[in-house]
């Protein structure tokens, strides 16, 4: 497992607040992906520029390389009842997959996901049966259903799951495909890599077109991405793993760029975890797979990230800390004063900042 190391600072999780007025909270993806707005921040003039999202490509120069987190969101949340009792109501959300039928959940209500106890979904379509009981309450479950109906778990997901939208986001999604890359590939994802959402298929062929790669790495987002932080001290925050990917494709991609004078662009603060936990200490990519806990925080030195387009992210979450340490905690809490007073939207469905 691949971890940062612990530095210590003087810096409490309540530095990461700020004021949101609760109508700057995205409830829907822009009308256009790449219509939303975009903040420019450029660390060595500490400048601001507002633009649009589709005015990146302006930002971006031949050798540079893109890296794209391409895991896929599934239907990961399921609504069912326990076993033998339809008043008994169970909600699971799964967030990793361990083997090919087993999965680490979370269960509502968790008082009821005794070991042993068995729940049922669509009608039957699906029970489930919890095995283990994990950190901060997760529970291991083994699916069970129809093997020779259904090829795998993702098929009956497709038919019977929900998109794990955020608990902010209160509207009801029209279109699930909205909730995914257009680049989305390997299903695993509990949580969309947001950053991505801004991109489609035609700015990315006028990126590509423009002289920059494109390279795909995998993160299957789950619990170590959206955790909340309770921690008062930053650095006492534990992080939950997730699995990550890198392509020998992929290494040699960014690797032949970054030789030739490019930049690494990380889309997203998951490809920029992916990158980091593989960068050697000179900046070079191993391709690699395997489990990440790394936390991001004030005083990380970066090892191969040289840009980053990402989302405004939550108060005191531990994205917000992953930018400040990337610019300064400072520019970022005053970035994030800005788009606010010039009503940027926030969060997973909204707007996206470049910071070069």
């Amino acid at each position: 497992m691949i971890t940062n190391e612990r530095k210590p600072t003087e810096l409490k999780t309540s530095d990461f607040y700020y004021e949101l007025p609760e109508e700057l909270i995205a409830q829907h993806p822009c009308a256009q992906r790449d219509h939303s707005r975009l903040m420019v921040l450029d660390r060595e003039n500490n400048t601001i520029i507002h633009k649009s999202f589709y005015d990146i490509i302006d930002y971006l120069n031949p050798n540079d390389v893109l890296v794209v987190n391409d895991s896929k969101v599934i239907p990961a949340r399921l609504y069912g009842n326990k076993e033998g009792s339809e008043e008994a109501r169970i909600e699971l959300l799964l967030l990793r997959q361990r083997e090919l039928d087993t999965w680490e959940v979370l269960v509502k209500p968790g008082k009821r996901a005794k070991i042993g106890s068995r729940s049922v979904f669509g009608g039957g379509m699906l029970t489930s049966e919890v095995i283990d009981i994990v950190e901060e309450g997760n529970r291991v479950v083994r699916f069970d259903y129809d093997r020779e109906k259904y090829a795998n778990i993702y098929e009956i997901l497709n038919v019977i799951g929900l998109m794990p939208l955020p608990p902010y986001i209160t509207e009801q999604l029209k279109e699930n495909e909205r909730y995914q890359t257009v680049y989305a590939r390997e299903e695993g994802s509990a949580a969309a890599p947001t950053a991505g959402l801004h991109f489609t298929t035609e700015l990315l062929e006028r990126i590509k077109a423009r002289g920059v790669a494109i390279a795909p790495v995998m993160l299957h987002v789950g619990l170590g991405t959206f955790r909340p932080v309770k921690a008062e001290r930053i650095e006492e925050h534990v992080m939950h793993t997730e699995f990550f990917s890198v392509s020998e494709e992929s290494a040699k991609i960014i690797n032949e760029r970054k030789a030739r004078g490019g930049r690494l662009i990380c889309v997203g603060t998951t490809s920029c975890r992916t990158i980091e936990s593989v960068a050697r200490e000179d900046g070079y990519i191993p391709a690699m797979s395997g489990d990440t806990g790394i936390f991001i925080y004030p005083g990380y030195k970066f090892k191969a990230v040289d840009a980053l387009i990402t989302n405004f992210h939550l108060p005191e979450s531990t994205l917000l800390m992953l930018i400040s340490a990337f610019y300064d905690k400072e520019n970022i809490m005053a970035a994030y004063k800005t788009a606010v007073e010039e009503k940027y939207r926030f969060f997973s469905f909204g707007d996206a900042m470049f910071i070069e």
